[in-house]
């Protein structure tokens, strides 16, 4: 397992009973969390939070508020996040990807060439600022106009508001059809897609239909001399090993490279054991 184990300002505090206790800066919150289906002991740290937001069985949840602003910013390394809690327990960061940006960050800075990055499902743009940071340039395409608009809040928090980032709102598939018309290429690709959503106009989106179709399209997008490419899944059903067939059939046959796959996960401090948060498949040049 790839574990994202550099924050100073996220914590997984401890789990159990469905449920994640997370330290988010100054703030703990509860959440839900579908891997946690121990139930080990809660102590008092439990009952000393922020934010807790209940699940419904019938579907979705509601957030319970403790004194907890709006609106506040946590810290990775050189990029600065704003976080609000939103609809279905989301903050707008996904702490555990931030093993993938260490990653990509040290290729970007180590190619000794200008990079250009495209970045789909791109949320409020994680991946998007540290592959800013490191040097490249950056497409950042999602079909929610709101997480675009957070995206940029988060790029202006960390000083990356004049970066060269092109920021889209757009289906991300009819946008990488549309670049490939336009003939344009890039050094490398980030795809974080959920596994159900609609685009802008209302497009369903189900992962395990439509996956190997974009590999195949974002295939033909990359340059001559590409860097890597980047899967992401929380689809619990997909083994790593998905996103290595998925690369190692498309991508490695005509760019050569090499494919690895794993879980990414969190620590959790009071157990020393590590939450797993998905998977990642990474191709990369030799």
């Amino acid at each position: 397992m790839w574990l994202a184990d550099q924050w100073n300002d996220y914590e997984v505090l401890d789990t159990s009973g469905g449920e994640k206790l997370e330290r988010w800066g100054d703030y703990r919150l509860v959440r839900p969390d579908p891997q946690v289906i121990w139930n080990t002991e809660k102590d008092a740290s439990w009952k000393q939070i922020n934010g807790h937001y209940h699940r419904s069985s019938k579907g979705g949840g509601e957030w319970e508020f403790f004194s907890l602003p709006k609106q506040w910013s946590i810290n990775y390394k050189e990029l600065t996040f704003q976080l609000k809690p939103f609809s279905f327990k989301h903050t707008g960061l996904f702490p555990e990807q931030a093993v993938n940006w260490d990653w990509f960050f040290g290729l970007i800075k180590n190619a000794g060439r200008p990079i250009k990055v495209l970045n789909l499902f791109a949320y409020t743009g994680g991946a998007t600022l540290a592959a800013a940071k490191a040097g490249a340039s950056v497409t950042h395409v999602d079909a929610s106009k709101g997480m675009v608009g957070w995206a940029k809040e988060n790029a202006v928090s960390s000083g990356l508001q004049d970066a060269p980032i092109r920021w889209i709102v757009d289906d991300c598939q009819k946008f990488v059809e549309r670049e490939i018309r336009r003939g344009n290429h890039y050094d490398a690709i980030i795809m974080d897609p959920p596994s159900y959503g609609r685009g802008p106009k209302g497009e369903i989106w189900k992962i395990e239909d439509a996956i190997h179709p974009l590999v195949q399209l974002c295939a033909q997008l990359l340059s001559e001399q590409p860097l890597f490419f980047l899967i992401n899944s929380y689809t619990t059903g997909f083994a790593p090993s998905v996103l290595t067939y998925l690369l190692g059939t498309e991508i490695e046959p005509r760019f050569g490279g090499h494919t690895v796959s794993d879980e990414i996960g969190l620590p959790v401090t009071k157990s020393g054991l590590a939450l797993p948060c998905g998977s990642s498949g990474r191709w990369q040049a030799d």
